[in-house]
């Protein structure tokens, strides 16, 4: 199963197509500019192909950090048929936005500490050391500013203000949010005038992918809406949370935030680096704080409002990555096992499927709403091997190889048939099935 020279070859071609020099786009088309986690998926991908260019993968990230350590979501492209892009966030307006490049006034999930340490695995130890040496002072300061501006309490877990934020940018519990308490007036009036479906003649993203694989337009006008009310913010998080604008401590994140810090500490650890008492006092206080996520009715993880630390008890995929997390204990990480054997929940022909089958939710070619996605499966069969669960976690990585196989290097895979959606030729999927293939 583990030689398919075919595969590993037409990944590889994705990669080279989406090169743009200093970092890989996500997809032609769709996603022209440069994405935080998609490049850190795909430096774990190109590592076995050259492993000098998935450090400049990283690297290049580093030229969009903010002066106050954040990590922007997407940094733009600076050709002139982007200024739209570049004029709807206008990072420029923050202070301490960086001086030459264009960027989101957001961040996404805090995966880069696992690509430089999987970067790091393919060298020498001078050679290693010297990697997370130049990556060390960027990182840390990313995790400080993480927990300086995203958790303003002290109380352990960081606060995401916008869906995109999650990186699954339409997932089921912050949909539901933003449906029931986050609609501005003008968005609901266009939504019971139909004025939508004039608005959706002007989706970019729907021009390349079918519209019933994507968000509504009614989701996509609040989603630009909330982005509109941070910029006029000036992207201050003071500001942001003083008019209780949306906050979600989201699970997801924190699990891949856990992850990264435990990836930190070893960074640290091997340069010899004493981390500030404060930030290593934080770390622990995140690991004891996520447990109040737990719900024991359901026996799983949900998200939770900030403010009323309400647990937002809509399932999705971040149910299970806490297992990627590696904090929960051996009883928790088994009762998740459960619902993977699940064929209702989370366990269809090709999983893992982004909401369980048997959510209300699920709609199985909907971007963040049912789909498989092989960067999930990545996280969740890492956090499988290393809660022992070698089998399931082999019978993973051999139905989500077959499934971009068999459906191409697709964004997202319907997780009944293991047909491709989404963007094609898609730069983790290919970059992550070539990790998948050489583990």
């Amino acid at each position: 199963m583990h030689d398919m020279p075919d595969l590993f070859e037409s990944a590889k071609a994705v990669l080279v197509m989406n090169d743009r020099g200093s970092y890989t786009q996500p997809a032609h088309g769709l996603y022209p500019h440069q994405w935080l986690w998609d490049s850190c998926f795909i430096a774990i991908g190109l590592r076995h192909i050259d492993i000098e260019r998935a450090k400049m993968e990283l690297v290049s990230l580093l030229r969009g950090q903010w002066h106050n350590g954040m990590l922007p979501n997407i940094i733009f492209r600076d050709d002139a048929q982007y200024r739209t892009d570049r004029n709807i966030w206008r990072s420029w307006i923050n202070p301490t936005a960086p001086d030459h490049v264009s960027t989101t006034g957001i961040t996404q999930p805090p995966v880069l500490a696992e690509a430089i340490v999987q970067i790091g695995k393919g060298m020498a130890w001078p050679e290693r050391r010297s990697w997370y040496r130049q990556m060390y002072p960027a990182l840390l300061a990313y995790h400080q500013w993480l927990y300086n501006e995203r958790d303003p309490h002290h109380e352990g877990l960081v606060l995401q203000i916008h869906p995109w934020e999650t990186g699954l940018d339409n997932t089921p519990p912050w949909m539901a949010e933003m449906h029931q308490h986050q609609m501005s007036l003008w968005v609901r009036v266009v939504e019971r005038t139909h004025l939508d479906s004039i608005v959706s003649l002007f989706r970019r993203d729907t021009r390349t992918v079918p519209m019933d694989e994507r968000f509504s337009t009614i989701e996509a006008i609040s989603l630009f809406d909330i982005q509109r009310r941070l910029r006029r913010k000036a992207y201050d998080i003071n500001k942001i949370l003083d008019h209780g604008l949306f906050a979600i401590e989201d699970l997801a994140f924190n699990s891949m935030f856990i992850r990264a810090n435990s990836h930190l500490r070893s960074i640290a650890k091997s340069l010899k680096e004493e981390l500030p008492e404060e930030l290593v006092d934080h770390m622990e206080l995140t690991e004891k704080a996520f447990e109040q996520l737990w719900d024991p009715t359901s026996s799983q993880y949900y998200s939770r409002d900030f403010v009323t630390h309400r647990l937002l008890k809509e399932p999705s995929i971040a149910t299970l990555l806490p297992l990627y997390a590696g904090s929960v204990s051996p009883e928790r990480a088994a009762q998740l096992v459960k619902l993977i054997e699940n064929e209702y929940a989370f366990g269809p022909a090709f999983p893992i499927p982004s909401v369980p089958v048997n959510s209300f939710w699920y709609n199985p070619r909907l971007y963040w709403q049912g789909p498989s996605w092989v960067n999930m499966n990545w996280l969740i069969i890492d956090g499988l091997e290393r809660y022992g669960y070698k089998d399931h976690a082999a019978i993973l990585r051999e139905t989500t190889l077959e499934m971009v196989d068999k459906g191409g290097p697709y964004e997202y895979f319907d997780p009944r048939d293991g047909s491709g959606a989404g963007a094609a030729n898609f730069s983790w999927t290919a970059a992550l099935a070539i990790d998948l293939l050489k583990r």
